[in-house]
């Protein structure tokens, strides 16, 4: 299973929509007949990459699979077909499908006289694929809210400058996190504001090929000449100020599981309020500004008792010398956490 999810965690795989399988194809006395692993959507699924490998040996061979092969025909046909087809004896994946369309493939194979086993190493492949997973399971999209801020917390001046807060170092990584996304998010204040352009840039400040889709969220008009309209993305323009409501339409209609939060401190309260915020990624300045605009806005909270409270996850030190800024991960403590 660990070579499995080795395959499935290679680099070049997007990571969306789909996710990231792996597949190992053993022969009954333990020798390896086949690889594969699904490396986009419309590409043959890890386990028909690797039947192909293994041929006729595949007959009798145990599968070990990282997710539960699928039930459905999408832009594909049905994992499960191709495994009975080629005379598998005997399945095993790490973690069953939170998909319901494509779940209840163990169930198939079973009910055809094929032998399975599921569970093993469910965690290192749930984390494999942590937000299409998390998607799926919450019917929304995986929220990550990113922040750049001084160290009192300030994420501009008093007279509104904002550029920048933050070193070249950290913004460059930034984009790193910014390209592991599939949607990123913004309210209209930020846009008309800011005009900033919402894409994943490359060293050399050039957008990328494949970039998330960038969301506006709010009733305001928005002129056509701003940058969030230009060619190098597309962009969405929900008209609506209920963060849920948003991030379930992002799910059920645009099939997105990783919203990352670029709004200004009223977008970020919005999502913090109604407990839509799962990890949280700030970029801290060794600077001080005393005034100016806070990272987030009210939260209604009045006492130090009903304080947000996060969980540490990690630590970073982005850049060096004059370029170093903190990176700080962390996640909200939920009620069955407190």
């Amino acid at each position: 299973m660990r070579r499995a999810l080795a395959l499935a965690a290679s680099p070049e795989v997007p990571t969306h929509p789909n996710p990231r399988v792996g597949c190992v194809l053993l022969a009954p006395d333990g020798t390896t007949v086949g690889e594969g692993y699904h490396r986009g959507a419309g590409t043959p699924h890890a386990e028909v990459e690797a039947l192909a490998v293994a041929g006729e040996r595949a007959a009798g061979a145990t599968a070990v699979v990282t997710l539960e092969p699928c039930n459905h025909t999408g832009r594909t046909g049905p994992c499960t077909e191709a495994l009975m087809a080629a005379g598998v004896a005997r399945v095993v994946v790490a973690q069953h499908d939170p998909n319901p369309l494509a779940a209840g493939g163990l169930a198939t194979l079973a009910a055809a006289g094929i032998e399975t086993d599921s569970g093993i190493l469910r965690d290192e492949a749930v984390a494999l694929n942590r937000e299409w997973t998390f998607a799926h399971e919450n019917g929304r999209p995986f929220v990550t809210w990113k922040y750049a801020a001084t160290l009192d917390g300030r994420s501009a001046a008093a007279d509104g400058t904002s550029q920048w807060i933050t070193s070249s170092a950290a913004r460059r990584d930034t984009h790193l996190l910014r390209g592991q996304c599939d949607a990123m998010v913004v309210g209209t204040g930020t846009v008309l504001a800011d005009d900033p352009q919402l894409t994943v840039r490359d060293e050399r400040d050039l957008p990328l090929d494949r970039q998330p889709l960038r969301v506006v969220l709010g009733e305001r008009d928005l002129d056509p000449s701003l940058r969030v309209h230009d060619q190098a993305a597309h962009t969405l323009h929900l008209r609506m100020r209920d963060p849920e409501k948003a991030l379930h339409v992002l799910y059920a209609e645009h099939d997105r599981h990783h919203v990352f939060l670029e709004g200004g401190p009223t977008l970020a309260a919005a999502f913090l309020s109604a407990g839509l915020v799962d990890e949280v990624v700030a970029y801290l300045a060794p600077a001080l500004l005393g005034a100016g605009t806070a990272a987030v806005a009210d939260l209604g909270i009045t006492s130090i008792d009903d304080a947000l409270r996060l969980v540490l996850v990690e630590t970073t030190v982005v850049g060096e010398g004059a370029e170093a800024n903190v990176r700080v991960v962390m996640r909200p403590r939920r009620t069955e956490e407190a």
